[in-house]
C-alpha cells in the first residue's frame, strides 16, 4: 500500500523495518520482510518502484510490452506482484537524505518529498531496522569534448529508453567499459538506433583467469552470448582494447575519435580514428552509493575496480548494529545478486527482531548463491578497472569538474606547483568537487590526477547529506511528522 504522512504529534511506534530504495535489492527485501510478519515502510526517490535496472515507462506513455527492454522481467513482475499483496507501506517520491541511530536504539529516517524532493515537505520514517539498497552511479571519467550536447551516460542512454522510450540520437556510439555497455548496445538497436561501435577500454581475457567462478556462474555466459547475438544481427562492432579520446562538434556531438590503447589504457600514437555520430553513451562501471551508511560510520571495502562498497557480513549486516545493506552498496553485480541479497538481508533481520530462526534452509541456499554471484563480481569488477593510463587523454583545458568549470590544467598546476597530494587538498585549491554533483561526476578523475603516478584513492563517500536540502528543513526536525507504522 501508499501511505501519507501523518500530522504532528506525539512519538509514534516506529516500524520493525525501514527499507531505502525500491530496486532489486529493497524490493527482495522488503517483501520478504513483511511476508515473515515485520512492519516494513519501503522509500524510493522514484514514482515507481523497479530501481534503475526495471526502469519502466509511465502508464501515460502507453507502452504494450515494456518488458521488451528488460532482461528477466519476470523476476520484477514477482516482486511487484508481492509487494502489491503485502502490507509494505511504500512511499514513492521520497528523498532520504540522512539516516541517524536515536538513543533508544532505533533508526531515524528522514526525507523530503516530491519528484525531484522539490514539494520540500519533510517527513520522518523511525523503525528498529534498517536496510539500505541504494543502488550506484554511473563513474565517468572525462576527455576532450565529454561537456558537448549528445553525450549521456551509458546507463543514462538505457534510463532515456526505458522510461521515456527515446533515443539520445540516430546514430549512437557506445564506450566506456564494463557489461553494461553490451546491454545497451543491444537496447539502442533493437529500438531502432544505428550503432557505429561498442568501443570496450579493456579486454575479455582476464574472465578466463578465473575459470571457478565462469564455471560457477554459467547465466552470465548466456547472458553475454545472447547481447553478442543482438550485437551480431544488428551488425555493431566491437572495438576491444579502446576508448573514446576526443568528442568534436560545434553545438552538438558530430564525431568521436576512437584510439587503441596499451595494457595501461594509454593511447597509442597513431591509431586514432574518427567516427561519424550524433550521441555518445559513455559510461566506465558503476559506483556504490553509500552515503547514508558512510556518514553513520560504516566500515567500507576496497572493490577491485577502485571503487568502495560496504563491509558486510554473512547476513548482509554492515559495522553498525541494526543497519543491513544489500545490492550495489557492497559491490556492482547485479539484479540478481541484488535479489538473492535483499531477500538474505530479510531473514537476518527478522531473525534478530523475532528472537528466532527463519527458514533455515532457504538461508543457507541464499548465503551459497550469494557467495556464488559476488565472486563473479569481484572478477568483473577487476576485468574492467581503469588502468592508469587513462589520465593521459586529457588535455590541460579539458574541463575535469563540469559544475564548477575546473580543468585538468588547474588540478595539474594544485598538484604541481602549488602541492596537492591528495583530492581533498586540489579540491580546497581548484573547487573542485564542491558543485552541485558533490563530486560524484568528478571525483574519481580529480583523485587520479591528485596521486600523480601514485595509486588513486578512492573519492572520500563521507557526506553529511546524501541529497540536497534546505535551510528551513533543517530548521524544523524537531516540527517533522512521524510516518505512522501500522
Amino acid at each position: 500500500m501508499t501511505a501519507s504522512p501523518s500530522e504532528p504529534g506525539a512519538r509514534r511506534a516506529p516500524y520493525d523495518l525501514a527499507v531505502v530504495g525500491a530496486g532489486s535489492a529493497g524490493l527482495s527485501g522488503a517483501v520478504t520482510a513483511a511476508e515473515l510478519g515485520l512492519s516494513v515502510a519501503l522509500l524510493d526517490t522514484s514514482t515507481q518502484t523497479g530501481g534503475q535496472f526495471y526502469r519502466h515507462p509511465a502508464p501515460a506513455l502507453g507502452a504494450v510490452r515494456p518488458e521488451a527492454l528488460h532482461h528477466d522481467w519476470s523476476a520484477y513482475s514477482d516482486l511487484r506482484r508481492r509487494l502489491t499483496g503485502s502490507t509494505v507501506t511504500h512511499l514513492p517520491g521520497h528523498h532520504v537524505w540522512s539516516t541517524v541511530r536515536e538513543g533508544d536504539g532505533t533508526w531515524a529516517v528522514h526525507a523530503v518529498t516530491g519528484a525531484d524532493g522539490d514539494a520540500e515537505r519533510p517527513v520522518r520514517i523511525r523503525a528498529r531496522a534498517l536496510l539500505l539498497a541504494t543502488g550506484a552511479y554511473e563513474r565517468q571519467l572525462p576527455f576532450p569534448g565529454w561537456t558537448l550536447p549528445g553525450v549521456v551516460g551509458a546507463g543514462g542512454a538505457q534510463a532515456m529508453l526505458k522510461s521515456g522510450l527515446v533515443l539520445p540520437g540516430r546514430r549512437v556510439v557506445v564506450a566506456g567499459s564494463g557489461p553494461l555497455l553490451l546491454a545497451v548496445a543491444t537496447s539502442l538497436a533493437a529500438a531502432g538506433a544505428r550503432v557505429p561501435a561498442v568501443v570496450e577500454a579493456a579486454g575479455y581475457l582476464r574472465y578466463a583467469r578465473s575459470p571457478r567462478a565462469l564455471a560457477a556462474n554459467p547465466g552470465k555466459a548466456a547472458e553475454a552470448l545472447l547481447h553478442g547475438a543482438g550485437l551480431l544481427r544488428h551488425r555493431v562492432p566491437v572495438r576491444l582494447r579502446s576508448a573514446v579520446t576526443a568528442v568534436h562538434g560545434t553545438d552538438r556531438v558530430e564525431a568521436v575519435t576512437v584510439t587503441r590503447l596499451d595494457a595501461d589504457w594509454r593511447p597509442v600514437p597513431g591509431t586514432g580514428r574518427t567516427i561519424g555520430c550524433d550521441a555518445l553513451a559513455v559510461g566506465h562501471g558503476l559506483v556504490p552509493q553509500i552515503e547514508l551508511a558512510t556518514t553513520v560510520g560504516c566500515a567500507t571495502r576496497p572493490l577491485p575496480d577502485g571503487t568502495l562498497g560496504l563491509a558486510l557480513d554473512e547476513h548482509q549486516e554492515t559495522s553498525a548494529r541494526g543497519l543491513w545493506a544489500a545490492g550495489e552498496t557492497g559491490g556492482v553485480g547485479g539484479a540478481e545478486l541484488a535479489r538473492t541479497e535483499g531477500e538474505l538481508a530479510a531473514h537476518a533481520i527478522a531473525a534478530r527482531l523475532l528472537g528466532r530462526r527463519t527458514g533455515t534452509g532457504r538461508v543457507a541456499a541464499l548465503r551459497r548463491r550469494r557467495d556464488r554471484m559476488r565472486a563473479f563480481a569481484d572478477v568483473m569488477s577487476a576485468a574492467h578497472a581503469p588502468g592508469p593510463g587513462w589520465r593521459h587523454w586529457l588535455t590541460d583545458d579539458t574541463d575535469v569538474c563540469r559544475c564548477e568549470e575546473v580543468s585538468a590544467g588547474r588540478v595539474r598546476e594544485a598538484v604541481a606547483e602549488l602541492g596537492a597530494r591528495d583530492a581533498r587538498t586540489v579540491k580546497l585549491l581548484t573547487r573542485a568537487g564542491m558543485g552541485w554533483c558533490q563530486g560524484r561526476m568528478c571525483g574519481t578523475a580529480v583523485a587520479c590526477l591528485a596521486a600523480g603516478d601514485g595509486a588513486a584513492e578512492p573519492p572520500a563517500e563521507r557526506r553529511p547529506f546524501a541529497v540536497p536540502v534546505r535551510l528551513s528543513t533543517l530548521a524544523a526536525l524537531e516540527e517533522v511528522p512521524d510516518v505512522d507504522a501500522p
